[in-house]
């Protein structure tokens, strides 16, 4: 006779009529103006506060994947706020819907490559095998390219070296290089690591699991979405940029 399973419970928050308690600790006696919105946010997630490294290399790539200008996340937010001016949340929410596979959320991607290359029992071997994979498909590498930033994305510099002088960087940082390696090899060409490549190596270090990373993502770029909203509110452009796209996108007649 099988047995019930036990009842769902959460470890993440409770309260009573004097207090809050978030993963155990009192909101208003421990965490109100004792730890940054860094720190609470990986708190939240992994239960634990992070160490002072962890949190300026969580925070540095917060910070990074905040803006990246005009792309789809962008622009969807600023069309569905000037739809629907008296919803903010909803043109935020429309712009976080665009953070996908091939726009900010290929860190989700490349973290998981990262783990798999980790679990191999020869990294080197394992990341040849995964660039050849990729290359056969037809596919980019995640986390690997850009368009505009070559030879190399500084924001991956950056971040990567800031991640070795906190003493951050180990082996997801260390698997992410021997990728590298295996990506120029395999293509016979340079491409860089880009900025969604090194944020989830780092973050791999930091302890944040793979399949929480894209929240990071998003995390950071709805904040930047406020901003456009805001930018929307007083300097307006979703005219502009509309009628540039009807003239970059003529009719061509009924076919």
């Amino acid at each position: 006779m099988s047995s019930s399973p036990p009842p769902p419970t959460t470890s993440i928050a409770t309260h009573t009529a004097e207090d809050v308690f978030v993963r155990g600790r009192s909101l208003c006696r421990e965490l109100i103006g004792k730890v940054t919105f860094t720190e609470m946010t990986y708190l939240h997630i992994t239960g634990r506060v992070p160490t002072p490294a962890e949190t300026a290399m969580v925070d540095a790539c917060l910070v990074t994947l905040m803006e990246h200008g005009l792309t789809p996340s962008a622009l969807a937010t600023r069309l569905v706020y000037s739809s629907a001016p008296e919803a903010l949340q909803s043109a935020v929410a429309a712009g976080l819907l665009a953070v996908g596979s091939a726009f900010v959320g290929t860190v989700e991607g490349c973290a998981a490559l990262l783990e798999r290359i980790l679990g191999a029992a020869d990294v080197a071997t394992e990341a040849r095998l995964v660039a050849e994979e990729h290359r056969a498909a037809g596919r980019p590498v995640p986390g690997f390219g850009h368009p505009e930033h070559k030879p190399d994305d500084p924001r991956s510099i950056v971040l990567l070296k800031l991640a070795e002088a906190q003493g951050v960087a180990s082996g997801h940082v260390a698997a992410l290089r021997a990728l590298a390696e295996a990506v120029d090899a395999v293509f016979g060409k340079h491409i860089t690591i880009n900025a969604t490549g090194a944020i989830a190596a780092i973050l791999g270090d930091c302890g944040l699991p793979a399949e929480i990373l894209r929240g990071f993502a998003v995390l950071a770029r709805c904040a930047g979405l406020v901003g456009h909203a805001h930018e929307e509110q007083h300097k307006p452009a979703i005219r502009a940029i509309w009628e540039a796209s009807e003239r970059a996108v003529p009719y061509d007649g009924a076919k």
